[in-house]
């Protein structure tokens, strides 16, 4: 199969070059480049607005953590009918941090070192996004007896609107990768998770006089112990295929105070809290806010002044591939034709765009180039021959599927 490295290296740099932070207009514009460069390929690319005041009154609308006022969806599909199989791959980022701790000081530009390319994206997940435009490339003169489909998706990072979008249009086929990296597995199940806000109060006094007043941190304290000893019993026998600690608990942000001399009269907790497969966002926030009354009705304090749970952001909803379905070992057997060893099925703490898609009975798995630990990381980076290896398992995906034999 022939993939161009160095049309993947062009596209890379274009593409990484866009600062596509969610919410941001570049967000907007690496959808217009993608359109433009499917549309280069031949396909049939419908690109549209988004219409985000219907989409947010949904009654599934799946969250925004970040402020849109303008969102593009865009779809290429290789013929008509329905697709045999859809390509999926996000291009919305998070922000790169401060340059400065960036060994190249601009993270939205490509240098490449060590048979790696660094920069914000590259890894999560526009490393798999040019590797899906290769495989098209590469696949484009072969004629088909079925359709395959690439969908680039904004928003993922924050709750899952462009795929959202994407399927509410119609946009639908028999199965689907997505080119999230995963250091060479394939992922058939995800996590899902939610984001939480802790509101604790104390009552405030000169830090000379300590004892007079109740400080919203030694308050919190409580409650953290209680996370972590609701984490440990949600997490005590994952399923297969999950490993250790599939459904973490973790405190992202934690604001308290405003004076150095002032007991502190309100601290603000947020983080991340693993869901279940099978268990709804009702029953999760549910043991979450039970456990934080329990250990609440522990202490004088919090028992007359219990702490406030709240839900902003994005809901992700765990998903998977359903045992034994065969689309699993399909992939499987594309990525060895593609020269690599037998991936196993795995399943992913973090959530992604899968359960969408499983929820819509497509079955769904991820893979792509990279590892999710260099995700969002400082120095971000992906490993060129896992880029070329993704494509060539896609390009191998798409004849196993899209061909007659």
């Amino acid at each position: 199969m022939d993939i161009d490295v160095d049309l993947i290296r062009r596209d890379l740099a274009q593409i990484v070059n866009i600062p596509s932070v969610g919410g941001s207009d570049a967000e907007v514009a690496v959808q217009r480049w993608c359109a433009a460069t499917l549309t280069g390929l031949g396909m049939d690319v419908d690109q549209w607005t988004l219409d985000l005041d219907d989409l947010r009154a949904s009654a599934d609308y799946p969250g925004e953590e970040v402020d849109r006022e303008e969102a593009l969806g865009c779809v290429g599909v290789s013929g008509a009918g329905t697709p045999a199989l859809i390509l999926n791959g996000h291009v919305d980022v998070v922000p790169p941090g401060d340059p400065d701790t960036w060994a190249n000081a601009d993270p939205w530009l490509v240098r490449e070192a060590d048979e790696k390319w660094y920069g914000r994206g590259v890894c999560d997940m526009k490393g798999g996004v040019v590797a899906i435009i290769a495989a098209a490339r590469a696949v484009s003169d072969i004629e088909l007896s079925r359709p395959y489909a690439v969908h680039t998706v904004i928003g993922e990072e924050d709750g899952g609107l462009g795929t959202y979008a994407t399927l509410r249009r119609g946009h639908i086929g028999d199965a689907c990768v997505i080119a999230e990296p995963t250091d060479g597995q394939v992922v058939a199940a995800n996590a899902g998770s939610l984001t939480f806000r802790i509101e604790v109060v104390g009552r405030a006094t000169h830090g000379s006089m300590r004892a007079t007043g109740h400080s919203a941190i030694s308050a919190f304290e409580l409650l953290h112990r209680a996370l972590a000893e609701l984490e440990a019993v949600r997490n005590a026998a994952p399923p297969y295929p999950f490993g250790e600690l599939p459904w973490p608990i973790s405190v992202g942000i934690l604001h308290a105070g405003d004076w150095a001399s002032t007991v502190p009269d309100l601290l603000v907790a947020e983080g991340r809290y693993g869901v279940m497969p099978g268990e709804s966002f009702a029953a999760a926030k549910s043991a979450f806010e039970n456990a934080l009354a329990s250990a609440a009705a522990t202490d004088p304090w919090l028992a007359d002044n219990p702490p406030t749970v709240t839900w902003p952001g994005g809901h992700f909803a765990a998903g998977r591939l359903p045992d034994g379905d065969p689309f699993g070992a399909q992939v499987v057997d594309a990525v060895i034709a593609a020269g690599q060893p037998r991936p196993h099925l795995t399943g992913a703490a973090y959530g992604s765009d899968l359960r969408q898609y499983a929820a819509l009975d497509i079955p769904t798995v991820q893979y792509g180039p990279g590892k999710i630990a260099n995700a969002h990381a400082v120095d971000e980076h992906v490993a060129i021959d896992e880029v070329v290896t993704s494509a060539r398992a896609y390009a191998e995906l798409i004849l196993s599927r899209c061909l007659a034999r």
